[in-house]
């Protein structure tokens, strides 16, 4: 069982830089695939990053050159680095857990999932 705890949405300009946080329970946190998602009003939820185990990572097209996904194993948490955000970024952001690192673009995959952050960007 894991319990994940989301930390450091908010509101900020076009351009401005924003890190979110989650914080993982659970003595075997080094073992999860960790993910971060998004849903804006009236949309799907939408892959943003993941971070295996030993620090791979994947990124959507549309998050690749500005955002940055690491983890702290000894720590439990898992960090997203958003930099360059731009209006069309604005979601609630849920970070998630996933054991199998082939399906972690795949939100339905995931087992455990925090319970969001408002990101809101100003254009």
């Amino acid at each position: 069982q894991v319990q994940l705890v989301e930390s450091g949405g908010g509101l900020v300009q076009a351009g401005g830089s924003l890190r979110l946080s989650c914080a993982a329970s659970g003595r075997t946190f080094s073992r999860y695939v960790m993910g971060w998602f998004r849903q804006a009003p009236g949309k799907e939820r939408e892959f943003v990053a993941a971070i295996s185990w030993s620090g791979g990572n994947k990124y959507a097209k549309s998050v690749r050159d500005r955002f940055s996904i690491s983890r702290d194993n000894p720590k439990n948490t898992v960090d997203l680095q958003m930099n360059s955000l731009k209006p069309e970024d604005t979601a609630v952001y849920y970070c998630a857990a996933n054991s199998d690192w082939f399906t972690a673009v795949d939100w339905r995959s995931y087992d455990y999932w925090g319970q969001g952050t408002q990101v809101t960007v100003s254009s």
